[in-house]
């Protein structure tokens, strides 16, 4: 590239020299030239000591030097000698004569030279340098001193004079009263100087010594020490930069590059250490991520294997408020505690990714977790979480239902066995009265009739004796947990009814022969009775009476009576409460019926979004972050569905007709669209990491998208490029992948060679490092994460602790077991 300069205050008005190429910036405007003509005395001065010091520094190496600097070039041996020693290579041979047009024939072989390296000189002729036009010698030596000492310095991004002074900035930032914005007035206190020179070599300036209003003084220090201990000549006169009101910044700059150049070692080490900081920087990142994916891997997996017992244990609770404390328990972890590990899973497939990419994009090997730790391995088992989570549910409301099929009938058994009881109350001890001992035959006759009448009744019990043993039996083959108490109140029942059938035959038996044995009596007082018959009519009638009395027995019938308004009442209270269970239902279906397509639009929304995103990618970013947050805003209606959902568990309704979707199926379909949605991101961060680490433009990813979505899996190829897009086999190609594979070959990364060539520079040569050289070299923490790292180096000659970094470079790119 060629490279025109015009020192400042040199040339005419045309402009002697013009600028361009990489030493344009230090071009002045046209109509600068036009207000200052003439060089100014004093810059005239400082450019003449400057750039004649800056001469005779290289010249020296070369056994000479010059005195006037328009007189000493004029014949251009000088020069072309000047040249030779700053560049290292040979110039034509000079003409020996002494003649004016020798003088110019040497001076256009330098000129020429100069062009050749760039540099294009317009309007300039050998004649006025050969004529010693200092202007023209001054802005000569000017563009030699910008090509060989300025041109080349390379700070991060910037070069030449802007490299330099941000060179400049970068050494001095800590020191107190220093503030470099310039190459002039930045410079008048003499601390900017001196803070260079202490950065680097601490031992040759006090710099806490040092006083901003002693400008001379510090000045002179830095002159006088670079001098002796750097080899850098003096070049300028405190007086005349304290002095003037803007130093000429030509000359500042040339003495400036003189420290830039004698640190060059140093700043060759500061490049090697940055190097390798930057590589130990991205090493550490991934160390870390992978720590963080081992640490949230162990504890998922653990929290996993915790969980899965607790719903493989199927042992139910004997009673329905122990159960409904379980099914309490699951709704808890179901809402409260799985979320969160659904959030850990989904952010740890996040970060598998992202560090995939990330080691792709810095030519690391990829991350392999430890055994058991894969993300296959988590996802198989969390499906088997969910498996036995899914059947626990199910058995929770098996036994649940179950124990309210128990409850009923305990309580129907209960009650009957209740009723039944009560009837018998008194029973066996009627039957085992003997008041037909004293009884007339009418008397035993109408025992016999009310013994009758009891017989039936007993007969119609029997029915009920068997429902209340056949509830006994089906009780005891649900397991009911009171089955004994059970067993035994109805073994007592059908004892007692055994009893009752004996002692009731008994009495018929006793009965029926006080019937025979009356009857005769009665023969034989038939005669005596028709000689009484005035008392035996009024004694029949007596006794006609008192049966009369005897004979209303309408208890059952009352207790019937009593019984209707309370079964009536217990039909409302069910209709009550059926209509509350109906209520429930309708209201649950209807915002089912509203989340579930909801849910189901979104996730394909999603679906549709990332296979066909638009943009670049921060509006593809902003796009997705404002669905994931519709979504997050959506998370109440769930909340709401989930209270609902709780009411008609705890009101034992575990059906209804009114939906297709239950709880569990919003749970598992709002579960997967935030993972989706959080994928969908990752996938846009990571393509974001690819674009920046590969120098891709938006369009080159627009071109990459439209390949991706036409991707021709017929072609000849296609099966070895599944086998770079897909190496898992796993049949499905990312689009990231897909980059990756589109650009293997682009990304500008650090290499094996490249930090061991770092590392040597460090080790001043050496083949190994010490540690005491890596703290000395690098910050603390680096320092230190290299020497825990390194392993002890191997070779002969070395000293006790040596290390070994040709290894240990190797192993950051995965090409050593180490």
């Amino acid at each position: 590239m060629m490279m025109v300069m015009q020192p400042e205050g040199l040339g005419a008005r045309e402009g002697r020299f013009a600028g361009g190429g990489g030493g344009g910036e230090y071009m002045e405007q046209e109509e600068d030239w036009d207000r200052d003509l003439l060089l100014d005395p004093a810059w005239e001065k400082q450019q003449r000591k400057t750039f004649t010091a800056w001469c005779n520094s290289h010249l020296r190496k070369a056994g000479t030097q010059i005195e006037n600097i328009e007189e000493d070039f004029r014949n251009g041996l000088k020069l072309m000698l000047l040249l030779e020693v700053i560049s290292g290579e040979r110039l034509p041979r000079p003409d020996k004569g002494k003649m004016r047009f020798h003088k110019i024939a040497n001076v256009n072989k330098a000129l020429d030279f100069i062009a050749s390296k760039g540099v294009k000189l317009v309007s300039i002729g050998a004649e006025e340098i050969v004529d010693g036009n200092l202007k023209m010698t001054l802005g000569m030596i000017w563009t030699i001193i910008l090509r060989f000492a300025i041109q080349d310095i390379s700070v991060e991004e910037t070069s030449a004079k802007e490299g330099l002074l941000l060179w400049c900035q970068r050494k001095t930032a800590p020191y107190r009263n220093v503030n470099v914005q310039n190459f002039h007035t930045s410079w008048k206190d003499g601390l900017a100087l001196c803070a260079l020179i202490h950065r680097h070599r601490p031992d040759l300036i006090d710099y806490a010594k040092l006083r901003k209003d002693d400008p001379i003084g510090n000045l002179n220090t830095a002159f006088e020490v670079a001098e002796k201990y750097l080899d850098i000549p003096k070049m300028l006169d405190a007086e005349d930069i304290v002095n003037t009101p803007k130093p000429d910044e030509k000359a500042i700059m040339t003495y400036v590059s003189c420290f830039y150049h004698a640190f060059a070692g140093a700043e060759q080490a500061e490049t090697a250490a940055n190097r390798i900081c930057k590589v130990l920087a991205v090493n550490q990142e991934n160390e870390k991520l992978m720590e963080e994916y081992e640490k949230l891997a162990s504890e998922l997996l653990e929290w996993i294997r915790r969980t899965v017992p607790w719903l493989e244990n199927r042992v139910g609770e004997p009673s329905m408020s122990a159960m409904q404390r379980k099914l309490e328990d699951f709704r808890d972890y179901r809402r409260l505690h799985k979320p969160p590990r659904v959030q850990e899973k989904c952010q740890l497939e996040i970060n598998f990714n992202t560090l995939q990419t990330k080691l792709r994009l810095s030519h690391r090997p990829a991350f392999m977790p430890s055994e058991g730790k894969l993300v296959s391995d988590i996802a198989n088992a969390w499906r088997g979480l969910e498996q036995v989570e899914k059947g626990y549910e199910d058995w929770l409301l098996s036994e649940i239902r179950r124990l309210q099929r128990l409850q009923h009938l305990a309580e129907k058994f209960r009650q009957k066995a209740s009723l039944h009881e009560a009837w018998t109350r008194g029973k066996e001890e009627m039957l085992s009265q003997r008041d037909y001992d004293s009884a007339s035959l009418q008397e035993v006759r109408a025992l016999l009739r009310r013994h009758e009448a009891f017989e039936s009744d007993l007969a119609a019990h029997q029915d009920r004796v068997e429902h209340i043993a056949a509830l006994a039996q089906e009780l005891n083959e649900l397991d009911y947990h009171e089955a004994a108490s059970v067993n035994s109140r109805c073994q007592a029942i059908c004892d007692q009814w055994d009893n009752l059938g004996t002692l009731t035959q008994k009495r018929r038996d006793a009965l029926e022969r006080m019937e025979k044995l009356l009857e005769t009596i009665d023969q034989l007082q038939l005669e005596f009775a028709r000689r009484a018959a005035p008392f035996n009519n009024w004694l029949d009638g007596a006794v006609e009476d008192l049966q009369d009395v005897w004979l209303v027995h309408s208890v059952e019938e009352t207790q019937v009576r009593k019984l209707v308004p309370s079964r009536d009442q217990t039909l409302q209270e069910e209709l009550a409460r059926q209509q509350v269970n109906e209520r429930l239902r309708r209201q649950f279906a209807a915002q089912a019926n509203a989340i579930g397509p909801w849910i189901q639009a979104k996730v394909e929304e999603v679906g549709r979004l990332a296979a066909g995103l638009a943009g670049s990618l921060e509006e593809q970013m902003a796009g997705l972050r404002q669905q994931e947050q519709n979504i997050i805003n959506y998370k109440t209606n769930i909340d709401r569905l989930e209270g609902d959902h709780q009411l008609l568990q705890e009101s034992l309704v575990f059906d209804n007709k009114h939906t297709v979707y239950s709880m569990e199926h919003i749970r598992v379909g709002w579960e997967q669209l935030l993972t989706s949605i959080a994928r969908t991101i990752n996938e846009v961060e990571n393509q974001v990491l690819t674009r920046d680490a590969k120098g891709l433009s938006q369009e080159q990813l627009n071109e990459f998208r439209a390949s991706f979505n036409h991707f021709d899996r017929g072609e000849v190829e296609f099966a070895r490029i599944m086998t770079m897009v897909d190496p898992n086999a796993a049949g499905v190609v990312t689009f990231q992948a897909f980059i990756d594979f589109m650009t293997r070959e682009t990304a500008e990364t650090d290499t094996t060679e490249q930090v061991v060539a770092s590392f040597k520079i460090l080790a001043g040569d050496k083949n190994y490092i010490t540690p005491e050289e890596l703290r000395r070299e690098l910050p603390a923490e680096q320092a230190e994460y290299c020497i825990r790292r390194m392993v002890p180096y191997k070779g002969s000659g070395a000293p006790a602790g040596a290390l070994d970094y040709v290894a240990f470079s190797s192993a950051l790119y995965g090409e050593s077991d180490l």
